[in-house]
């Protein structure tokens, strides 16, 4: 009715918005407003299935590229180097070694704190949003039908209605030798038809309270589930980029040695290490005199 108010006025909940048909935009039908919300909810879940799998990705990434560090903080180029500047070069391939074991790291919390919670995350969701969707499906097609059954006794007791008052009329005028009793039959067949009207009427109104009831009670679900689907994915996106931050700061500790011993680089001082070490005299030639 035009004058019934919103049940929660202020927060544009799916109780209230969605009790009409919306002609479909990829065809000539329409779309029953349970139907788009439940399309809601079933794409929810598919960009929370997309977003595991993103994630599954990086992960594959964060491992391949630990691999690779790993691999090459073992290779000997340059392992003869000498003095300050080859502790500084030793450190630079430690601190890869240190760097691949901080993404294995991030990739085995990604893993287990972020791609697998999203993954598992209502699971069987999609099965139980389809009972739903028959459920209220078959109470709706309960609802239609007992609507078509009021209508149809509706039409059954104007007919009858007609035929009592024109059979009413024909005796009154004498048009007609219809006799008390047909008039009593006609009677009865009318207020019949008119206790059928009411009988009707109560199981549509049973059958409207029930989907009523269900889709008010259901929708509300499908919006908590929807928030908590929203607020799930946002801890989880919170503690990725949590992860980030302490693997960003991991690399950071990993570079800072490689910083100190740069900066203790000396050439005069790893001059002088290498000449006490290999030096083979001291005495020059000079020039002859005779």
């Amino acid at each position: 009715m035009p004058e019934q108010q919103l049940l929660k006025p202020t927060e544009w909940s799916y109780c209230d918005y969605f009790w009409a048909d919306k002609k479909d935009p990829q065809g000539n039908g329409t779309v029953a407003g349970f139907e788009l919300l439940l399309q809601k909810q079933l794409k929810g879940k598919q960009m929370q299935k997309e977003m595991s799998e993103f994630d599954r990705e990086r992960i594959k990434i964060e491992e391949e590229y630990a691999k690779n560090l790993a691999k090459l903080s073992q290779n000997f180029l340059a392992a003869q180097e000498e003095g300050s500047l080859g502790k500084a070069w030793a450190q630079v391939k430690k601190s890869l070694a240190d760097k691949a074991e901080v993404h294995l790291k991030f990739s085995t919390k990604l893993h287990s704190e972020v791609q697998k919670p999203l993954m598992n995350f209502h699971e069987n969701f999609k099965k139980d949003m389809k009972k739903c969707d028959h459920h209220i499906a078959d109470l709706r097609k309960q609802l239609t039908s007992r609507c078509a059954s009021v209508e149809k006794s509706w039409k059954a007791l104007t007919e009858r209605q007609r035929d009592l008052e024109m059979k009413t009329q024909q005796l009154e005028i004498k048009l007609s030798n219809k006799t008390e009793e047909d008039i009593k039959k006609a009677w009865r067949k009318s207020t019949q038809a008119g206790d059928d009207l009411m009988r009707r009427v109560d199981l549509y109104n049973q059958a409207q309270s029930k989907w009523f009831e269900e889709m008010v009670t259901t929708t509300l679900e499908l919006e908590r589930l929807e928030v908590e689907r929203v607020e799930m994915i946002r801890q989880h996106l919170c503690q990725h980029t949590q992860l980030r931050h302490e693997t960003d700061m991991f690399n950071q500790s990993t570079v800072e040695p490689v910083d100190q011993l740069l900066h203790k680089v000396d050439p005069a001082k790893d001059r002088e290490r290498w000449v006490r070490e290999h030096k083979t005299g001291n005495i020059r030639p000079v020039d002859m005199e005779i």
